[in-house]
């Protein structure tokens, strides 16, 4: 099963960790980082990943995160194709960068995009080519 991890699910074990919602989806988010590292998922990375983590103003997360694109089974280049597709998801109402993790995420063949992002998990009914979910759904989903 191969996963993709939007920025902001990649940044939430580096939140306020006293909400019980980012607790949980940090302590999921880890878990499934976990699988990654076993090889029981595969996960996909792109460039929109490095553009937005090399603006990322904090460096140890900039680190932290970067380290994890050694194990991308899949890495996402800028294409016609992905520029097409984002246009689309602009279209029903996803920001630019959005839908550009999305479109990379379909690209590469994702089952799962995983976001802690609620603009993005708002918007799940209207796209129908991968499953949007968050880190804890996505572990009782998968049975992880």
């Amino acid at each position: 099963m191969r996963i993709y991890f939007d920025n902001c699910c990649f940044n939430r074990p580096f939140d306020d960790q006293s909400q019980l919602r980012i607790k949980l989806e940090s302590e999921a988010k880890l878990r499934i980082q976990e699988e990654i590292q076993l090889d029981r998922l595969q996960l996909a990375w792109s460039y929109i990943l490095d553009l937005e983590n090399n603006i990322n103003p904090y460096d140890e997360r900039k680190k932290q995160i970067d380290k994890w694109k050694i194990y991308a089974k899949a890495d996402v280049q800028e294409s016609s194709k992905i520029i097409g597709k984002s246009r689309l998801l602009i279209s029903k109402g996803l920001r630019k960068l959005d839908a550009l993790h999305i479109a990379c995420a379909i690209e590469s063949k994702c089952d799962y995009f995983l976001t802690t992002d609620d603009k993005i998990l708002n918007k799940v009914g209207l796209i129908t080519e991968i499953k949007i979910i968050d880190p804890f759904g996505f572990i009782k989903e998968a049975k992880i």
